[in-house]
C-alpha cells in the first residue's frame, strides 16, 4: 500500500517527543510537510534536528507554541495558517488519587487534553471543507473506556475526545474531510517510564518494571506489553492517507486488545 502524502501539510501537536515525534516522522516519510510543536523553542529545535536526522528527506516546520492556551493556538496559526492534516496529540497525564484532584487540576487537564484540539479543529476544519479534503485526528486512550482509578481526570479528558471527534465528524459530513480518534494503549515513552515507576518498585530493572506494571495495573491487555510509539504512528499515517477516505467518525483501536473494552 503506497501511503503518499506528497503535497500535504500536517500539524502534529505535542510532537517534540514520544508518540507525537513518531507520528511526525511517519507523516514526513509519507511525503507530508510536518509542523512539529512544542512549548520551548530551544528544545523544539533540538527535536526537529533529531527528526531531520531520522528522516533526511523530510520537511519539518518548528511550531513553538503552548497550545494549552488560546494565545498559543493563535501563534501556531500564524506559523502554519493552513493544514491538510491535523493530529491533536497534545496531552498530559499523571497519577493522582481521585479525591485529591483539585479544581485547578481538572481545569488544566481539560484545557490541554480537550480544548487545545477543539480550538485548532475549529480553526482548520472550515478551510478543509472548502478544499473538499482534510484529515483531523485525536489521539485518545484506552483510559477513555477503561478509566484508571489512579488518574480519573485523564480518563475523563480522553473520553471527551471520543465525543468531540464524533461530533466534528458529523459537522464535516459529506465534505471529503474525515475526523477520527485513535484509542492508544499504554505506550513506551520516556514520560510513561516515569509514570510506571510511580506505581511499581523503582528498584526494579525496566523490563521487570514494565511487566509488573502491565500485570498489576493493566491486566486487560491482550498484548501484555507496552506499545511502541511507531505502532501508534503507523495507524495515524494510514488514517491520514487517501486510502482511509471511508473511515470517519470512528474510534480506531491500537490499544493492545483490551479484553473489557466496550468497543468492538
Amino acid at each position: 500500500m503506497n501511503l503518499d502524502l506528497g503535497g500535504r501539510t500536517a500539524l502534529v501537536t505535542g510532537s517534540s517527543q514520544g508518540i507525537g515525534a513518531a507520528i511526525a516522522a511517519g507523516l514526513a516519510r509519507a511525503g507530508a510537510t510536518v509542523g512539529v510543536n512544542g512549548r520551548d523553542a530551544g528544545r523544539l529545535e533540538e527535536s526537529v534536528g533529531k527528526l531531520r536526522a531520522e528522516v533526511p528527506d523530510g520537511e519539518f516546520v518548528p511550531v513553538a507554541a503552548d497550545l494549552g492556551t488560546a494565545e498559543g493556538a493563535e501563534r501556531a496559526l500564524e506559523t502554519l495558517p493552513d493544514v491538510d492534516i491535523l493530529v491533536n496529540n497534545l496531552g498530559v497525564f499523571g497519577a493522582v488519587p481521585a479525591l485529591e484532584i483539585s479544581d485547578d487540576e481538572w481545569r488544566r487537564y481539560f484545557e490541554i487534553n480537550v480544548l487545545a484540539g477543539v480550538r485548532l479543529t475549529r480553526a482548520h476544519l472550515p478551510r478543509m471543507r472548502e478544499r473538499g479534503w482534510g484529515r483531523v485526528l485525536y489521539i485518545a486512550s484506552d483510559s477513555a473506556v477503561v478509566v484508571p482509578a489512579e488518574m480519573i481526570h485523564y480518563g475523563v479528558s480522553k473520553t471527551a475526545l471520543l465525543a468531540v471527534s464524533r461530533g466534528f465528524a458529523k459537522e464535516a459530513a459529506g465534505s471529503g474531510v474525515t475526523v477520527n480518534s485513535v484509542i492508544a494503549g499504554p505506550t513506551h515513552t520516556e514520560g510513561v517510564e516515569d509514570f510506571v515507576y510511580q506505581l511499581v518498585d523503582r528498584e526494579l530493572p525496566w523490563d521487570e518494571a514494565q511487566r509488573a506494571f502491565m500485570r498489576e495495573h493493566r491486566p486487560q491487555s491482550l498484548l501484555q506489553r507496552l506499545i511502541e510509539p511507531e505502532e501508534i504512528a503507523n495507524l495515524v499515517v494510514y488514517l491520514s492517507s487517501p486510502q482511509a477516505s471511508a473511515t470517519t467518525g470512528a474510534a480506531v483501536r491500537v490499544d493492545g486488545g483490551y479484553v473489557d473494552s466496550i468497543l468492538p
